[in-house]
C-alpha cells in the first residue's frame, strides 16, 4: 500500500536527523509548546505504541487509552503524561526503540485488509487514511526540530500529497471538533509543488480559495506555522475562517500558532537584524 511506503519513508528521513544530534542536543526545547526533542519522540513514540497495538490487539489498544485517559485526569499535561510514562527512555536509546516500533507498525499495517478499520482517540480510521495520520505526525513534528537546528528540510517529496490530502478531507472536521456548523462550500485548493506538479481539489468553487505552495499549505493545516506567516493565498471569508482553524489531526480543538511564534530560530535573529532601529 502506497500509503505504508510513504510513512516507510517519512520515518527514515525523520530518523536521519535525528541521528546528527548529540546528547545534549536532545534536551534542547523546541518553539513547539515548549517542548524538548525527547519530547515530541517520546510523543511519537507513544503514538506508534498505540498503533501498533490498534492494528494487532484492539483489546490492548483500549486498556492503554484508558490507562493514558486515567492518568491525565490526575491533572498531567499529554508530555507530563507521557514523560512519567516512559521514564528515561531518552536521547539515541528512544530513537532505536521508536525506529523498531514504527517498523513494526507499517508491518502490521501492511498485513491489514485495505477497507480494514482501526480504533482511535478520534473516529475510526481505515488503514489507508491511518498510515497518513501517522506520516503526518511525524512530518509535522519533525519541523519544529528542523526550525530549532535552523536547517533546511529535504526538498519536498511527492508523498507530502498524502498531507495535503488529509487537511483538505479534514475540513469538516476542523468545524464538528469546535462545535461549528459545517460551511456547505469547501474552498478550492490548488497547491504548487517544486517538483512540477498541480495538486487541486474542489475547482468548481468559486470565490472561495486557497492556493500557493504545497509545503505551506501542509504547514498551515498541521498547525506547525500560522497562515499569516506563509505565502498562501486566501481569498474570501469562509476560506479565511478555515485557515484559522484548520486541523487534520485527531483529538480536542487546537489553537493555531500565533504569527511570528513557529519559525526557523536563526532565521529570526536574522530578520530582527535587518528591521529599523535594530541595536545589535
Amino acid at each position: 500500500m502506497e500509503q505504508i511506503v510513504d510513512l516507510e519513508a517519512e520515518g527514515r528521513e525523520f530518523h536521519r536527523l535525528l541521528a546528527t544530534l548529540n546528547d545534549e542536543d536532545w534536551q534542547r526545547a523546541t518553539l513547539f509548546k515548549g517542548w524538548t526533542i525527547n519530547d515530541i519522540v517520546q510523543h511519537l513514540h507513544m503514538g506508534d505504541t498505540m498503533g501498533l497495538a490498534s492494528a494487532t490487539d484492539p483489546a490492548q489498544f483500549a486498556a492503554l487509552q484508558a490507562d493514558v485517559q486515567a492518568r491525565r485526569t490526575t491533572g498531567l499535561s499529554r508530555v507530563e503524561e507521557t514523560r512519567e510514562r516512559l521514564g528515561d527512555l531518552t536521547g539515541p536509546r528512544l530513537l532505536e526503540r521508536w525506529q523498531v516500533t514504527l517498523e513494526r507498525l507499517c508491518t502490521a499495517l501492511a498485513a491489514k485488509a485495505p477497507d480494514a478499520r482501526l480504533k482511535w482517540a478520534g473516529p475510526d480510521m481505515g488503514v489507508r487514511m491511518f498510515a497518513t495520520a501517522r506520516q503526518m505526525e511525524i512530518w509535522s513534528h519533525a519541523q519544529a526540530i528542523y526550525d530549532l537546528l535552523d536547517l533546511e528540510r529535504p526538498a519536498s517529496s511527492p508523498r507530502l500529497r498524502n498531507i495535503a490530502e488529509l487537511g483538505v478531507r479534514t475540513f469538516a472536521w476542523a468545524y464538528r471538533n469546535r462545535g461549528l456548523p459545517v460551511p456547505p462550500l469547501v474552498p478550492q485548493v490548488r497547491l504548487a509543488t517544486p517538483f512540477g506538479e498541480t495538486w487541486e481539489w474542489h475547482v468548481s468553487s468559486v470565490g472561495q480559495s486557497v492556493s500557493g505552495e504545497a509545503i505551506a499549505f501542509c504547514q498551515v493545516v498541521t498547525q506547525i506555522r500560522n497562515v499569516g506567516d506563509t505565502a498562501l493565498r486566501v481569498e474570501g471569508e469562509g476560506a479565511r475562517h478555515w485557515m484559522s482553524i484548520a486541523q487534520c489531526f485527531a483529538g480536542p480543538p487546537e489553537t493555531p500558532p500565533a504569527p511570528g511564534t513557529r519559525h526557523r530560530a536563526v532565521n529570526a535573529v536574522r530578520e530582527a537584524a535587518r528591521s529599523p532601529g535594530h541595536r545589535p
